[in-house]
């Protein structure tokens, strides 16, 4: 501290022009000098040095006028490894990755011992979640084993993956490399926070060094997202701008934060404040965007219910949301003796890049739903191609995670409130249960499963393309392991557990009765009982598709009924593309027999096949085999897959229901014919015309009948039903 205050004494003075270096002007800047630190800079830019007078103008703000200083200093043939880092570290500081990223790799070719090269590489790895940042850290230790930025790193990857042991050692090996390391500090202090400790004696410190030091509060509000704790994170956001309030990637992440609380009037306050002193990284400028695109949006109340939907879906959504959401509630009231504290807000995207936006920052998502506390965003059903998506399900899985994350005060690992998620999915439908992909078949196969103590990596910074999928189905079947083993009463003890602040291994030993190391042996030796079979034939599996994928395109349909029996017995689970079901079904429908491409079929919509075109073809079948009731109830099915831009499949359920005298049912059916634009909107009408007079509302029979007769006037049914509704008094 004497040579900073030595330093800042001089840059003050009159004295002739000094020779500073770089480091010495971010270290002001470092302890809260912020005037010296300018001064500092200012003096930088008289250097003959590009490469100093790049520095010069970044500490300023000044960036375009830095990064053209580094492209001068990096032109010539001697430049070092040192300046591309550098240069590297700017863009990436100003939202340019991939540009950094290029600049890292070009300094590691001219150094491969150059540790701040992998830093850098593995700062932009930690901000897409793509589950390489560890090992470039590794490297950087690797070369300098004294590097502090890499043990803080180390430190920070180490606790997104709530791996606080480990996030602590390497905040102190940081420590005891430099006293000044605030980020280190920053790193126990989050840790104090999760564990609802105060951080107090490790912030003192921090505002000791540097009273103006935001950065600190903006990594423990991250950390606090990490875990579920958004509320909290939004306090810490608001704590980094008082301490710092030109940090503008503190109100941006702050503004982002009150979106996924639902408070979107401060929210714009802040992300504009962040864009309009410079801040315009792709979060900010896409939540804008988004924020501005709500005018587009309707909100619909209803007692323990806010739906936010585009008004081009409203009317069709709407009642299809509000209605299971409903029964959402009611179910998970009772199963997890319970009452949400305030209404659900479930946000609706028919556009998935406003989804993305919404959820930018979250790991390990699945890319369908997220919940903030009580505000749920996913995907709407058009957002998707037809099949890829079930909103149910979804949303039975995002409503779990507001009862558990409420229930647990946030205080719950990743791994378990995404696998009870999960298995609730299973619990609402066993055609919505977790289901083996060919991923999680290979991975089961090649003994890639984690242990529960790790699980939670595999959701944060996953090691192989497929490991997020991979860990969903291994937390969700741990669930369905827990409720066959121990019954499901145990999985409300974990959640009551992990309230208690209990850690994994406590409420393992605790509810359970066994260590986390025996657990994992006895769930791996059910899952080779359930799952074992399909694992180890999965190479067969794949060769014997391509033999009956081959006889199918061929129309050989005699070999694709001889031998789709067999490829389905290797593995049911599968139901994706060119799945075994459908084409064997092809196969049944091009021989003429209609009885067994409707077993067929049958089994696929069993085992959670949802590509509508093969549901809407199963229908057909019981239909026509005069199995009304199993028809609708297979249509109701597409419901939660793909209701939007069919206005002939609510007709047609409509039609269904009519005639098994469900009238409210085929009223909400016609109701949702009518909102998906039908050609024959006059037909429809009189067909909710009829729906009601069956029901009794003579009125509303009358009000549409009407309407039918306003479009079509001389359509005869629609007549004929006003002369009903109003008999002829003559005799």
């Amino acid at each position: 501290m004497i040579r900073l205050t030595m330093l800042a004494i001089l840059l003050l003075s009159s004295s002739p022009l000094l020779a500073v270096p770089p480091s010495d002007c971010w270290m002001l800047r470092k302890h809260g000098q912020e005037q010296q630190s300018q001064s500092c800079f200012q003096q930088l830019l008289r250097s003959n040095d590009a490469a100093v007078r790049a520095e010069g103008y970044w500490g300023l703000g000044e960036w375009d006028r830095s990064n053209e200083q580094f492209r001068i200093a990096t032109q010539t043939l001697g430049s070092n490894a040192e300046t591309k880092v550098r240069w590297g570290m700017l863009l990436h500081d100003r939202f340019n990755n991939k540009e950094a990223a290029d600049l890292f790799r070009e300094a590691l070719a001219k150094d491969p011992s150059n540790a701040d090269a992998y830093i850098g590489m593995a700062l932009i790895s930690a901000e897409s979640f793509d589950g390489n940042a560890m090992s470039y850290v590794s490297k950087a230790l690797a070369v300098d084993p004294k590097n502090v930025r890499a043990h803080e790193l180390a430190a920070n990857l180490a606790l997104d993956n709530d791996e606080r042991g480990q996030a602590a050692a390497e905040a102190d090996k940081a420590l005891a490399l430099d006293n000044e390391a605030l980020d280190a500090m920053a790193v126990h202090a989050a840790i104090e926070v999760i564990g609802e400790r105060s951080p107090d004696s490790w912030l003192n410190q921090i505002r000791s060094i540097n009273p103006h030091y935001g950065l600190a509060y903006s990594e423990i509000a991250h950390h606090l997202e990490l875990h579920y704790r958004h509320e909290d994170a939004a306090a810490y956001y608001r704590k980094a701008v008082a301490a710092e309030p030109d940090l503008w990637s503190a109100h941006s992440s702050l503004g982002i934060a009150l979106m996924r609380l639902g408070q979107q009037e401060e929210a714009q306050k802040e992300l504009e404040l962040s864009y309009n002193n410079g801040y315009r990284n792709a979060a900010t400028v896409n939540s804008l965007r988004l924020l501005d695109s709500y005018r587009n949006y309707v909100t619909v109340r209803d007692g323990d219910t806010i739906l936010k939907l585009k008004k081009t879906e409203a009317e069709l959504m709407r009642p299809y949301l509000q209605s299971e959401l409903h029964a959402i509630i009611s179910t998970y009231n009772r199963k997890y003796a319970m009452t949400l504290p305030q209404p659900i807000q479930l946000e609706v995207y028919p556009d998935h890049e406003d989804f993305a936006v919404r959820t930018m920052g979250m790991p390990g998502l699945g890319a369908l739903g997220v919940t903030f506390g009580e505000v749920i965003a996913i995907d709407s059903p058009s957002a998707r191609r037809p099949g890829d998506f079930n909103w149910g399900a979804t949303l039975w899985h995002e409503m779990s995670h507001a009862y558990v994350l409420t229930a647990t005060r946030n205080h719950v690992p990743r791994w378990f409130t995404e696998g009870l998620a999960v298995h609730e999915e299973g619990e609402r439908s066993s055609e919505w249960k977790n289901r083996a992909t060919p991923d999680v078949l290979i991975a089961i196969r090649d003994k890639k499963l984690l242990p529960i103590l790790q699980l939670d990596r595999g959701f944060v910074y996953p090691q192989y393309p497929s490991q997020v999928v991979v860990s969903y189905f291994q937390a969700g079947t741990i669930c369905d392991f827990i409720k066959e083993r121990w019954g499901e009463s145990k999985l409300l003890e974990m959640v009551h557990s992990y309230a208690a602040l209990h850690t994994t291994p406590e409420v393992i030993q605790g509810v359970l009765a066994t260590t986390p190391q025996d657990f994992d042996k006895q769930y791996l030796s059910w899952l080779d009982t359930h799952y074992g079979a399909e694992a180890s034939h999965f190479a067969d599996w794949q060769q014997q598709m391509k033999t009956l994928t081959a006889a199918a395109q061929n129309k050989q349909w005699d070999i694709v009924v001889r031998q789709g029996p067999a490829v389905l017995a290797l593995y049911p689970d599968y139901v994706g593309d060119g799945d075994a079901y459908e084409i064997l079904a092809d196969a049944h429908h091009a021989l003429n027999d209609p009885r067994s491409e409707a077993v067929t079929l049958l089994s696929y919509e069993q085992a959670g096949g949802q590509n509508p075109a093969t549901l809407k073809q199963l229908a057909n079948l019981q239909e026509h085999q005069g199995d009304a009731a199993a028809a609708a109830g297979t249509l109701a099915r597409i419901n939660y897959i793909y209701p939007v831009n069919d206005p002939e499949l609510h007709r047609k359920l409509g039609d269904l229901f009519y005639g098994q005298k469900h009238f409210d049912r085929a009223i909400n059916e016609y109701t949702a014919a009518l909102a998906s634009n039908p050609v024959d909107k006059a037909g429809v009408q009189y067909l909710l015309a009829r729906a009601y007079l069956a029901i009794g509302n003579r009125n509303e029979a009358e009000e549409r009948v009407l309407a039918a007769l306003e479009i079509a006037p001389g359509y005869l049914p629609a007549q004929k039903l006003l002369m009903e509704l109003h008999p002829s008094s003559e005799k």
